[in-house]
């Protein structure tokens, strides 16, 4: 799939309208699907019900519950993790020129994963339980995509080419798989146990004390990504237009990786490993908008991405016949059927 910018100057301008409706668009729907995850769950609350707890009216301690303290830090979980996934594969697959650079291609995720399976399977009877075991499994979750991203930041030093650093980043993130085996091989059955359930990913898990750590960081990536724009665009151009314009490419892809490096590690320190939706919701950002131009682009990817994991979210309540469902089942059934269908419109990747 071709990331070339064409038309740059004539076509979708900062001030174009199907960008500016797309993006209203986006909003609404992402905001359609918070009340539907405000009305679903596990547990059946009237609406009437669910709205009086909202505004602190005649509801039940047990609405009361439910509504403020699970499903609302749900809503916030689901949306800051899929802008910053999001906006992390776009940044990726510009910098890379490549549709299949994601967030998770280049191992941050699978080291962000070693550092959890470090601590649940080889320290977890050490830390023993509550807030210090929890503590261990987020600075475990971002030691290792910290350790990643060194390797990468320290390959790029060394690599010009971004064909060949993006295959360093495969390779890392295989060699970082290894280790998580071998682990699991060693560890007991409980230990597995507990890391296969994290590994499924869950928008569920935070109370509002670790919300309010998680939604900033993740909102402060993502606005710091905004000072890439005329870069990346830029970059869309040819590398040796980029430089005529004066963007030192190293510095430029070095500080990518980092920003990208450092959405995935947050995203999945607080949430688990979650798939494709850094993949797709690039591309669908791209063919709403109509523009590979990242002053219109890169915001409305990571609205569709908050949107998109808000759907994965509803999905995984409303399938779960009373549970809830794995947020890593969801996500391919949605993403893989908009990838196949980029390809054969595109003919080409």
């Amino acid at each position: 799939m071709d990331l070339t910018l064409r038309n740059a100057g004539r076509e979708n301008n900062p001030g174009s309208a199907r960008g500016r409706i797309a993006i209203v668009a986006g909003i609404v729907v992402s905001l359609i699907l918070a009340v539907a995850l405000l009305l679903c769950g596990t547990v059946d609350i009237a609406p009437a019900e669910v709205w009086n707890a909202l505004m602190g009216g005649d509801a039940s301690a047990v609405a009361r519950m439910i509504v403020n303290e699970v499903r609302l830090p749900m809503i916030v979980t689901a949306f800051c993790a899929g802008m910053g996934l999001a906006v992390a594969g776009l940044l990726l697959q510009t910098t890379f020129n490549n549709p299949l650079a994601g967030p998770s291609i280049l191992g941050v995720s699978t080291g962000a994963s070693l550092g959890v399976a470090v601590v649940m399977l080889g320290l977890g009877g050490w830390l023993g339980g509550g807030v210090g075991y929890y503590a261990g499994i987020l600075g475990g979750a971002v030691a290792g995509a910290g350790a990643v991203m060194l390797l990468l930041l320290a390959f790029s030093m060394l690599l010009r080419g971004n064909a060949m650093l993006l295959i360093a980043g495969i390779l890392i993130g295989y060699m970082a798989s290894s280790a998580i085996s071998l682990l699991n091989f060693f560890s007991t059955q409980q230990g597995v146990h507990s890391y296969v359930i994290w590994g499924m990913g869950s928008f569920a898990g935070l109370t509002w004390e670790r919300v309010t750590v998680f939604a900033p960081l993740s909102l402060v990536a993502v606005v710091l990504s905004m000072l890439f724009v005329k870069p990346l665009n830029a970059m869309l151009l040819g590398r040796r237009y980029a430089e005529s314009m004066g963007v030192d490419i190293r510095r430029t892809r070095n500080g990518l990786l980092l920003l990208s490096g450092v959405l995935t590690a947050i995203v999945t320190a607080f949430c688990g490993p979650i798939g494709f939706l850094g993949l797709v919701m690039p591309h669908v950002a791209r063919m709403i908008t109509g523009t590979s131009s990242h002053g219109r682009l890169l915001p409305a990817t990571a609205i569709f991405g908050g949107g998109g994991a808000l759907l994965c979210a509803w999905l995984s309540v409303v399938c779960g016949g009373g549970q809830l469902i794995p947020v890593n089942a969801i996500t391919p059934l949605i993403s893989i059927p908009v990838i196949i269908y980029i390809i054969v419109r595109r003919k080409k990747l």
